[in-house]
């Protein structure tokens, strides 16, 4: 089958970064499906294990985790899904990852892809919709419907992958104000166009920017990127007895920060859950069936930003090095094999 890996960890620009191969078709095991890909998405986990991992002597490293496709077969012991159902899902860190024309992926990580959207859309949610989902509802603690009323959410970084989902889920299902940073004219209109109530500037000082919406402190971060650099500010802007969650990976985080406020500290990883087989893998395919719904029922949009063509070395080389440049909206979408 035709797949896009790597032998060695090397910068972006290398050729060699990304390459065009041909592996063996994977089988499926009890629990698994086997997935014919027809689009996929590229996140910031991608880029980090592109560069800092590299793969065993002489083996093609596959990255990817974010597909949308439709089962071709099932294992023995699976009964979610049927062969021709349409799907999306993330997968598993642990497992090889999706940038090929069939892949295998445990079916209690799966979804049934919105009937609404087509791949290439539907393909641009599954990390980020469980990532976003988990940190606001199971890290966070935040109530669906009206309880979280009163109580204000700041989302450092919310123009990108998880904060664009993040913002459509806190403004939709939740009594939240809903604050998003973003730094340039462009994003900061996506932000609002999502549904956020404020948007700050996360390049300026982001407790005087909270100051100046004259709204008071926010009883919930969400922190999407560069924690570390903003954690003074957050902790400023932040209520006493507030909730810090974040999913990036600081170099150093001072916690002892906290204490003053009696803030507590969360820590999302939608990969937790399939790295340690917990009893509870099947929520992630609640998740995803419960945003496919919502995606269909017109209450969720997709994040997709922009859509670099067919599934090659060449563009996902194009898509990684927008996404580690910063500067990327929204979701990167790729489709089909030529």
């Amino acid at each position: 089958m035709k797949a896009i890996a790597y032998y060695q960890s090397l910068p972006i620009d290398h050729p060699d970064a990304l390459q065009d191969v041909e592996l063996p078709a994977p089988t499926p095991g009890p629990r698994d499906l086997l997935v014919e890909v027809r689009a996929i998405s590229v996140n910031p986990v991608d880029t980090k294990i592109r560069r800092n991992v590299a793969p065993e002597a002489g083996q093609a490293k596959v990255l990817g985790w974010d597909v949308a496709g439709v089962v071709r077969a099932v294992g023995s012991a699976a009964s979610l899904f049927q062969p021709g159902d349409e799907v999306f899902y993330a997968g598993a860190l642990d497992r090889p990852g999706a940038n090929s024309e069939l892949h295998v992926v445990d079916e209690r990580l799966v979804g049934h892809k919105p009937r609404s959207l087509d791949f290439a859309q539907a393909a641009a949610l599954p990390l980020t919709a469980i990532t976003a989902w988990e940190l606001l509802f199971e890290r966070l603690g935040i109530a669906e419907g009206a309880a979280s009323a009163g109580q204000r959410l700041l989302i450092v970084g919310a123009a990108g992958g998880v904060g664009s989902i993040l913002t459509q889920l806190a403004r939709q299902l939740t009594g939240l104000t809903v604050i998003g940073s973003a730094s340039r004219a462009d994003t900061q209109a996506w932000v609002r166009a999502l549904g956020a109530q404020h948007v700050v500037d996360h390049g300026r000082p982001l407790a005087e920017e909270i100051r100046g919406l004259g709204i008071g402190p926010v009883t919930h971060v969400a922190s999407l990127t560069n924690t570390d650099q903003h954690l003074d500010q957050l902790v400023e802007a932040l209520a006493p007895q507030g909730k810090l969650g974040l999913i990036d990976d600081p170099e150093a985080l001072d916690v002892r920060k906290l204490k003053r406020k009696s803030l507590s500290l969360h820590w999302e990883f939608m990969y937790t859950r399939s790295l340690f087989q917990t009893d509870d893998m099947l929520e992630q395919h609640k998740l995803l069936e419960r945003v496919s719904q919502l995606i269909d029922q017109g209450v969720l949009k997709t994040t997709l930003g922009e859509h670099f063509g067919r599934i090659d070395a060449a563009n996902l080389r194009r898509a990684h090095a927008l996404l580690e440049s910063g500067k990327a909206k929204g979701k990167i979408v790729l489709e089909g094999f030529a």
